[in-house]
């Protein structure tokens, strides 16, 4: 059913105005150190970044694990933000500490598998209970969803929308997670994907096809040629010296703060405009907003340049960009594709 004239014509004016999307991967503390004992401290931290948000106009979606959805402080937070419609609860799922516990490693909690590395009925026990947990705990249905590291694939996909997700964040085009190990094998390789939204195909993600999934990329932007490309070519992936290459010289550009990169993700939003592009995507984990929550922000020193960086980010995208949520935006790409 085609929309009224007056309302489709309002809509198109808004979707315009492309979207800011902000999205966190709300887990423990410092999870790179692959802790067994997992603490959910930055759980404390989060109002500080939820006003920031606010103060700009941006709406953030909060992709919850499963030590959050149990941690007193969290539940708390994210309660209030749902009441007030501030922000959005979805899932993010770390497949080594999410029940039902199913060893695949000796050291599932060292290895951190991904979640496409486990049997499908056990992935699906895991999908099934952890949408159960997160709509119980902030009585609200969950529509949104990133895998965890990354690690997604059609069956993934196609499990998601059966326990009613519509919208996923997994996807990130240019880059390859082949070279991360996770239980068995590497993660996937995300490389030819679209860069804007689609639904995709249950048979490749990568591909735009007709499931209900719809897929909104992270926003991830190629770098011009750098004179050390030939060496990282030469340095196997995953590998120290590759990572230490990319630092130097990144081969693409996220929208996720790291301390150094504030004027590449500055003329990256720039981009977005240029090219009529309908969102950006930003990315951060709950914990880098702590210091010692993360390898990236070690120092309280490093969090006050972290929020720096932040309302200087958050400024940019006020000017031209509009707040959405993951679902909200989600919601008015399906209106303007039937409109359209």
């Amino acid at each position: 059913m085609k929309l009224p004239r007056a309302a489709a014509d309002r809509l198109t004016m808004k979707l315009n105005c492309p979207a800011f999307l902000i999205t966190i991967d709300t887990e423990g503390d410092d999870l790179w150190s692959r802790p067994h004992n997992i603490t959910t401290r930055n759980s404390e931290w989060l109002p500080r970044f939820q006003n920031t948000c606010e103060a700009y106009g941006l709406v953030p979606t909060y992709l919850v694990n499963y030590e959050m959805a149990c941690c007193p402080v969290f539940q708390q937070f994210g309660r209030e933000v749902v009441r007030r419609g501030t922000a959005e609860i979805g899932m993010h799922l770390h497949a080594w500490n999410s029940p039902p516990l199913v060893p695949l490693t000796a050291d599932d909690f060292g290895c951190a598998p991904y979640l496409i590395e486990y049997p499908l009925e056990v992935m699906r026990e895991k999908l099934e209970f952890m949408t159960r947990l997160l709509r119980s705990t902030f009585e609200v249905e969950i529509t949104s969803h990133r895998a965890g590291r990354w690690g997604f694939n059609g069956d993934y996909a196609r499990a998601l929308l059966e326990y009613g997700c519509r919208v996923d964040c997994s996807v990130t085009p240019n880059v390859s997670w082949a070279g991360d190990p996770g239980g068995t094998g590497g993660g996937p390789d995300f490389r030819d994907a679209p860069r804007e939204p689609y639904f995709l195909d249950f048979n490749n993600v990568c591909s735009r096809g007709n499931s209900g999934l719809l897929e909104v990329p992270m926003t991830v932007v190629p770098e011009a040629p750098s004179r050390l490309d030939w060496l990282r070519r030469m340095c196997p992936a995953g590998s120290l010296a590759n990572r230490a290459l990319n630092r130097l010289a990144p081969r693409v550009t996220w929208v996720q703060p790291n301390g150094r990169n504030l004027a590449r993700m500055l003329r990256l939003l720039d981009g977005v405009v240029e090219r009529g592009e309908s969102y950006a995507e930003f990315t951060l984990h709950s914990s880098e907003l702590m210091p010692g929550g993360s390898p990236t922000f070690r120092t309280a020193g490093s969090i006050n340049a972290l929020n720096r960086d932040l309302n200087a980010l958050f400024a940019a995208a006020g000017r031209n960009f509009r707040g959405a949520s993951l679902s909200a935006f989600a919601n008015e790409f399906r209106i303007a594709e039937v409109a359209a």
